[in-house]
């Protein structure tokens, strides 16, 4: 049983002229009786009568008319839906934190609004669990903080970010190397981002630091530095603008000692790229550009 006959039926269960269906779909006379006869024979029970050059629905076309129709009516809403709106479907996005909580969400709220057919199925997790579950095939799209040469995966630029270290000591020196700092570090946990990045590009120098706490939570980590001078920490600047500005939260510059990080998008090769997928990419290309503008 195959859509082609079932069409052929409801035509035919309209008007039983097989020569005017026949031209109307502008196929042959044997095409659609060739069709007819494949789909009693499927069912087993012959659906018309013959009668002249009619075929004329008897009792039992009639009772499979009706208990069918609505649900082939279905399948061509099934079977056209993507034709009619290509721009609808679910798709599995992943951020690390940083972007999650501090870009992302007015960037899903617009893509969201834009196109009401889409529905994404977001989640924040640290980067090295968001390549993981990439490489499983258990995302579509991840945003993350840190580098990958993973040949199964493709990256993409998004934006560069700088990591500042912070404290809420204001007596403390504005510029310091970072082994003078003699204070307790909160930090991240380990896979995030920030974390890997951090310690990176200090080397050796991370053995002598005094990692106080490590949490999963950027406020957390904020808060404990605004209420505590003795601490301090490395965190995106973007997070801790506002505390800059109210002069809650102090940065320490570094000598000799730069924390730059870039952001990715990161998707599997082998990955469909569809209009839908082809279109969200393009979107947050586009939005993380606005974000960074100077």
């Amino acid at each position: 049983m195959t859509l082609k006959e079932l069409h052929f039926f409801y035509k035919l269960s309209e008007n039983p002229q097989v020569t005017q269906v026949a031209n109307e779909l502008n196929i042959s006379q044997s095409a659609i009786s060739l069709a007819i006869k494949s789909l009693e024979n499927s069912l087993n029970e012959q659906l018309f009568d013959r009668i002249g050059k009619k075929l004329i629905l008897n009792e039992k076309g009639k009772y499979f008319k009706e208990k069918t129709l609505l649900h082939y009516l279905a399948l061509m809403d099934a079977q056209t839906i993507f034709q009619e709106n290509k721009l609808a479907g679910n798709i599995k996005i992943a951020s690390s934190r940083t972007i999650s909580n501090y870009i992302m969400p007015n960037i899903y709220y617009d893509f969201l609004t834009k196109y009401k057919d889409v529905k994404l199925d977001i989640s924040t997790i640290n980067s090295s669990k968001i390549i993981d579950k990439i490489l499983k095939s258990q995302l579509d799209i991840g945003l993350i903080e840190v580098d990958t040469q993973n040949s199964s995966l493709i990256k993409e630029k998004l934006c560069d970010d700088e990591l500042i270290v912070v404290t809420s000591d204001n007596n403390h020196p504005k510029i310091a190397f970072i082994d003078a700092i003699k204070k307790r570090w909160i930090l991240r946990e380990t896979g995030s981002g920030t974390r890997e990045i951090f310690i990176n590009c200090i080397g050796e120098i991370s053995k002598e630091l005094d990692i106080f706490m490590q949490l999963q939570d950027f406020e957390e980590i904020k808060k404990i530095v605004l209420n505590n001078p003795d601490t301090v920490t490395a965190i995106s600047k973007i997070i801790v603008e506002e505390e800059l500005k109210e002069k809650k939260l102090f940065q320490i510059k570094l000598k000799n000692l730069e924390l730059k990080r870039e952001f990715y998008l990161v998707y599997h090769k082998e990955k469909t790229k569809n209009l839908l997928f082809e279109t969200l990419i393009e979107f947050l290309k586009n939005r993380f550009k606005e974000f960074y503008l100077p």
